[in-house]
């Protein structure tokens, strides 16, 4: 009889797991030398990558972008299998959501001689705190706002023992540095039934970009987002798109050259049982040779041993298994592992999509008009705010078709608002995102502003045209649920406050650990690959990718097939 080969299990099959599959699968030698298995716990493939129809559109439940064309993986393999085109309506297929529409509580629609000062300088300060310089032929504005983030960096380095420490702090310091540089009157701003001040009004709009970030980054609250680990996080230059034939073509297509079997859905694990102290040649206490070292206990009572393991499942996933009710490794990660995903953030983001009941639209055109809708509130706990407006709507930025004149609109939710919208029913949700909107798009019955005040530029701001739009009715709704997913947990990274780059490094770690002492090679029991195990593209699709690249190129070289 021939030397087993070593068995290597992946357990995931989204981007990371699928990719370190491939690799393996692919490289030259390596088919002979391995055996190759990937355990999926859930029913499909993908992870959190799952494109889906509604409405007659592609829309994508969880990864939307690739993040910058230029040099990204996703984007380049996205042009091998040509899913780039598409006969079919997808979500985010032109250019329309950078046109935007401002609109405050009670129907103040907000002119950008408002807006735009205040959008720049949320911009400048993300820059600054991601280490970017102006670009060449900055205007003199943009050189002064830079100026101003310099100055709010060092007043809350002060304030904070000499470190930054966290974005949501360092924003809200430089909100507060502009409003000392421009000192400009805190005056009534008049139209609609918004009752509105300047003061206020400038900072429901940078509240708004800070809901944008939110999502972007999947931390309920910037206040807990750690400083210094932003300069460290990278994107791919060039324009950020959507994959007209879904995202999961890219799944698709990794999957589609591994043989019949090699992947296994409904393989949910239970626990990983792994060696930390074994050695190559040492005997276990069983009688048996370590040639399998590792064992994983499925729900449904099986075991599969493996020579080397790589766990592509999410952090939330991760943290609820190094808990001491579950306990998904036996025995439980070594101390400095723990650590890191202990310390590191994992929030939930949901996108909420919602379909206009064609019996209420006879003519088909009742969104012909609608605007990519950017939504300014009252704070919460402003007397001015509208009672029917629900809280799980007010920390959402914005409410827009998926594309110019589609029949779908797309909302994002992050934090707290995330979970709750996964408990809401659908009439709980129309009831809701119906009330904003009638209140954001309401004409009032007599307008407020004087036909002698000049547009906007003076702080004023006008009605809200009339769109047709306001007083839709809603057929379907599609939202996501990462958060109570048990396969999941929720949406992806972030280096929190008390975190830092390193502990991303940590994630990355095979088990068990070189040993300093002795110098032993690491068996490689346990590998990591996943958006959570990279320093600088933690969060995205391409980040999964190269993780997985990682962790297969890691095995072959320990086995000289590189």
């Amino acid at each position: 009889m021939g030397a087993k080969k070593p068995r290597v299990v992946i357990i995931g099959a989204g981007m990371a797991g699928l990719t370190a599959a491939h690799r393996l699968y692919t490289c030259a030698g390596s088919r002979d030398l391995l055996e190759l298995c990937v355990v999926e716990g859930g029913t499909r493939i993908g992870g959190r990558i799952n494109t889906s129809e509604f409405g007659g559109d592609r829309i994508e439940m969880g990864a939307t972008w690739i993040h910058g064309i230029g040099g990204s993986p996703v984007h380049q393999f996205a042009q091998q299998i040509h899913a780039l085109d598409s006969d079919q309506p997808w979500e985010c297929m032109d250019g329309f959501l950078d046109v935007s529409k401002t609109v405050a509580e009670g129907g103040l629609e907000v002119s950008p001689c408002v807006v735009e000062p205040i959008s720049t300088l949320f911009k400048l300060l993300m820059d600054f705190a991601q280490g970017k310089h102006l670009e060449d032929g900055a205007s003199s504005e943009e050189r002064e706002l830079h100026n101003l983030a310099a100055e709010a960096f060092k007043v809350c380095k002060s304030n904070n023992g000499g470190k930054v420490l966290s974005i949501g702090s360092f924003l809200r310091q430089g909100l507060e540095t502009y409003r000392d540089v421009v000192k400009d009157r805190d005056e009534e701003v008049q139209g609609g039934h918004g009752n509105w001040r300047r003061r206020s009004l400038k900072e429901a709009i940078f509240a708004m970009h800070e809901n944008t970030q939110r999502t972007y980054t999947s931390a309920g609250d910037l206040s807990i987002l750690d400083f210094s680990a932003e300069s460290e996080y990278r994107m791919f230059p060039g324009e950020e798109i959507t994959i007209a034939r879904g995202y999961s073509s890219i799944i698709e297509s990794l999957a589609s050259v591994l043989p019949d079997g090699l992947i296994q859905v409904g393989r949910k694990v239970r626990r990983i049982e792994w060696h930390p102290e074994v050695h190559q040649g040492m005997i276990l206490g069983n009688g048996h040779s370590n040639d399998r070292p590792v064992k994983l206990h499925f729900c449904d009572d099986s075991v599969m041993s493996a020579d080397h393991v790589i766990v592509t499942v999410s952090l939330g996933v991760l943290k609820a298994g190094i808990s001491e009710d579950l306990g998904l490794f036996s025995p439980p990660l070594p101390t400095f592992k723990t650590q890191a995903i202990s310390r590191l953030g994992f929030g939930v983001v949901n996108k909420l999509f919602l379909q206009l009941d064609p019996a209420h639209d006879p003519k088909g055109n009742c969104f012909d008009n609608f605007p990519v809708l950017q939504m300014a509130f009252h704070r919460s706990d402003s007397e001015l705010r509208h009672e029917e407006i629900p809280w799980w709507m007010r920390r959402t930025a914005s409410l827009c078709p998926i594309y110019h004149n589609s029949k779908v609109l797309l909302s994002w939710f992050a934090g707290e608002e995330a979970l709750q919208l996964e408990t809401l029913t659908d009439e709980e949700i129309i009831e809701g995102v119906s009330s904003t909107i009638n209140c954001l798009l309401s004409q009032p019955e007599e307008p407020q502003v004087k036909s002698s005040t000049p547009e906007l530029c003076n702080g004023n701001v006008n009605s809200v045209q009339r769109f047709v739009g306001s007083d839709m009715k809603f057929g379907k709704v599609l939202k996501s649920r990462w958060g109570t997913d048990p396969l999941f947990l929720g949406s992806y990274s972030y280096v929190a406050v008390g975190s830092s780059g390193d502990d991303l490094d940590t994630m990355a770690e095979p088990l068990p650990r070189e040993s300093r002492e002795t110098g032993t090679l690491p068996e490689l029991q346990i590998l990591f690959a996943g958006e959570a195990t990279h320093r600088t593209h933690y969060s995205t699709t391409h980040g999964a990718y190269l993780s997985g690249i990682r962790e297969a190129n890691r095995l072959l070289q320990h086995y000289d097939c590189v």
